[in-house]
């Protein structure tokens, strides 16, 4: 049997990742060996390595690696942290492949272990841009540890291939997190209501804030500016979904509870899980933030996304979307734009044909094949 290795960090990206590890669990000539880091392991975002095992999937191992930091400088220690912890795991273990997805330090430091020790790399949504922050360049690097890509879109793949990666190594498969919601079986409104204390009263809208870890405004200006549009909208509810352990994030989430208990027409989580943060999508007025489910999920619902500053600036996006800077009466602009909007005819750039049965597929050809040669050959477009 192949020993297939997926490494998940954050709620979101289990939540992305959850498709293909449900598909390779099914394979009876693949081992599937699940590894939970970062933020799952972590009391302050809501320990979500139990939505894992709910889920009826067993964790092979848990990597500590987060310090309790909200800054650059405890950013990059637990990074450090998790290169050595992850480098002794493929000691150990010696996967035949690990699948990563994204961009976040937690998957560049398995990324960096994983390449040195030379075990074969599937990378996840390489190519997109995300010029706001620092997850622009450790996706990058991560394309250029991997062996295998699977993109989002045609654009994001030829960007890959720009990369110096070999276009038959490359692969536009679409988002597992549109495959969700068109497989998924989503809760009904009654519920989600009852599941979340019958708060909900009437029309209410999604709202995540992460920060912008590439300069610009300091993510407490930003948010301020975005509580005070809120306030706009009294007639409407909100329902939070704190931020990810990024520098700064601890600064949002502790002005989210600060705005929650004086106004009673908001709710926070540390997190929904995916099946209450997909049902909370669905009957959502529209989507607020700067959250990359804005981009790639939402649109998928026929309903708005108000993306807030420049943290998804760079992707590709469906013209449900509406962008504005981060001050409060371009937020309140776009608020009231998106609550004239028809998304009917919306298209969603990000679907695809089961791209996870796609992703599992190919991974199984190439290690039947046994063809894999991780001294890759630099692609060359050419000199122009």
């Amino acid at each position: 049997m192949k020993k297939i290795c997926i490494v998940t960090g954050t709620r979101a990206e289990y939540g992305l990742l959850r498709p293909v590890i449900n598909k390779i669990s099914q394979e009876k000539d693949l081992e599937l060996s699940l590894v939970a880091t970062g933020m799952h392991l972590s009391p302050e975002f809501g320990l979500t390595y139990r939505e894992i095992e709910s889920d009826g999937f067993s964790i092979d191992e848990k990597v500590e690696m987060l310090l309790s930091s909200d800054t650059c400088q405890g950013m990059t220690k637990s990074t450090g942290l998790a290169i050595i912890s992850f480098s002794e795991y493929f000691e150990r273990k010696r996967p035949d492949v690990v699948i990563l997805l994204g961009d976040r330090f937690e998957i560049f430091a398995c990324a960096t272990a994983a390449a040195m020790a030379q075990v074969p790399i599937a990378h996840l949504y390489g190519g997109d841009t995300t010029e706001g922050a620092i997850d622009e360049f450790l996706r990058h690097s991560i394309t250029k540890m991997s062996y295998l890509h699977f993109t989002s879109n045609k654009q994001s793949a030829h960007r890959v291939i720009q990369l110096g990666e070999s276009p038959d190594r490359v692969l536009s498969v679409g988002s597992t997190g549109v495959e969700n919601i068109l497989s998924m079986d989503l809760l009904s409104l009654q519920n989600l209501n009852t599941s979340l204390g019958n708060w909900l009263t009437h029309e209410y809208a999604l709202v995540t804030f992460h920060p912008e870890t590439m300069g610009g405004t300091s993510a407490d200006v930003q948010l301020r500016n975005l509580l005070c549009a809120l306030d706009n909208f009294k007639n409407m509810q909100f329902i939070f979904t704190k931020a990810n352990a990024d520098a700064e994030g601890r600064i949002i989430n502790a002005m989210i509870d600060e705005y929650i208990a004086k106004n009673s027409n908001c709710i926070a989580f540390d997190s929904l899980g995916v099946l209450k943060y997909l049902s909370a999508m669905k009957y959502s007025t529209m989507v607020i933030g700067n959250s990359s489910s804005g981009l790639y999920e939402a649109p998928s619902f026929k309903i708005p996304t108000v993306n807030i500053g420049d943290r998804q600036k760079g992707r590709i996006r469906a013209d449900s979307v509406i962008d504005c800077i981060p001050f409060s009466e371009d937020i309140i602009s776009a608020i009231n734009k998106c609550l004239c909007m028809d998304c009917r005819n919306t298209i969603n750039p990000y679907e695809g044909t089961k791209p996870s049965q796609k992703i599992v597929d190919t991974i199984k050809n190439v290690l039947n094949k046994g063809d894999i040669h991780l001294k890759k050959k630099f692609w060359d477009l050419g000199v122009v």
